[in-house]
């Protein structure tokens, strides 16, 4: 008898754990089966990420910062992404409301950089010639509904104080109601000082732009060709809507540059990369791939807006376009160059085209 409860006993603890085993890979089976559609889901979410903007400066409105970062209208932060003409006084043949209307349907840009090229035969010694083009690309631009970055384009600009103040002073008395505008008022400083030299430069252009433009962004350049932004940050300027300048070449600068810009970040001020590439900081060698995509993970996430140089036709790599392009836009993929295609594609995956 006591041999009979023994197996009965065993035979219903192993029926037990079969049914409970079973129940389990059932489960399991259910689960499996819900993971593609909670995939397909997860896909569409990433996908229907970033929403179609048609006319930025609409959808935006005026600009302006609030703590370390460049908000719209509503107050919402903002990231643009754009692309950057080349030295105006070289390449300037692209400086046409055709690519601006290109670059904005085809490359779904919202903001473009007119880069007017003051020294090298350009703006000194030609002003009205060079004057003429940016204009051209800042009407442009406010047909079409984008952001225009006007650049004073030069490494030594507080050698030319007096004529970047005339500049930016009709530039602001011209257009400073529009809030397309957005002023940089100077490209790239040497190495020099950011207290003695530097910022003074931008107070003085700052104090001729808000005699006309009080509240357009102006966006400042610092030492040794915009990578010292921590400088500015332990000496800001007094003025509520300066933002400060970040350039960088992917395949040269790498995450010790991005920690820095954390830093500058991290003690309150905004910044914008009005410029950079995905080659060395020659403007030409390796394209590096795996190092643009990290760049421009980490502008996504701090909402830093970007623009890459540059709208050119030049023999090296950096170029967007190859040689001979046409200055009207409606390139072929076959006139985009390999470093073209890269940042037309992330451009185009930010601003979808709109649906046909």
């Amino acid at each position: 008898m006591n041999r009979l409860k023994i197996v009965l006993f065993l035979l219903l603890f192993t029926c037990s754990i079969g049914c409970h085993s079973n129940d389990d890979e059932e489960t399991t089976i259910q689960t499996e089966q819900k993971n593609p559609d909670s995939e397909e889901e997860q896909s569409d979410t990433i996908e229907n990420e970033f929403e179609t903007v048609q006319n930025a400066v609409e959808e935006y409105g005026q600009l302006r910062v609030a703590g370390n970062k460049i908000v719209d209208q509503n107050g919402d932060p903002v990231t643009l992404r754009g692309m950057s003409f080349f030295w105006s006084q070289w390449i300037g043949k692209y400086y046409t409301p055709e690519v601006v209307e290109w670059l904005k349907d085809d490359w779904r840009c919202t903001v473009v950089r007119a880069a007017l090229a003051v020294d090298h035969d350009g703006y000194l010694d030609h002003p009205e010639r060079e004057r003429e083009k940016i204009i051209a690309v800042i009407d442009a631009a406010i047909e079409q509904g984008l952001y225009i970055i006007v650049d004073w384009h030069d490494h030594e600009a507080e050698n030319q104080l007096e004529e970047a103040k005339a500049f930016f002073g009709e530039i602001a008395k011209l257009y400073g109601d529009y809030p397309n505008i957005i002023y940089e008022t100077y490209n790239e400083p040497l190495d020099v000082s950011w207290n003695q030299v530097l910022k003074p430069y931008h107070e003085a252009i700052i104090d001729t732009i808000r005699a006309f433009d009080p509240d357009n962004l102006i966006i400042c350049g610092n030492r040794n060709w915009s990578q010292q932004v921590d400088e500015p940050a332990a000496n800001p300027i007094d003025d509520e809507n300066v933002a400060y300048t970040l350039h960088y070449y992917a395949s040269t600068h790498k995450k010790w540059l991005r920690d820095r810009a954390d830093q500058a970040l991290s003690k309150g001020i905004a910044i914008m990369v009005t410029e950079y590439g995905t080659t060395e900081a020659t403007g030409d060698g390796f394209i590096d791939v795996e190092s643009s995509n990290e760049w421009w993970e980490w502008m996504e996430e701090n909402h830093i807006s970007y623009l890459n140089w540059s709208i050119a036709d030049k023999n090296e790599n950096s170029a967007a376009l190859k040689p001979g392009a046409s200055i009207k836009g409606g390139w072929p993929q076959d006139m985009v160059t390999e470093s073209g295609h890269l940042v037309r594609e992330q451009l185009r995956s930010k601003n979808p085209p709109p649906e046909e």
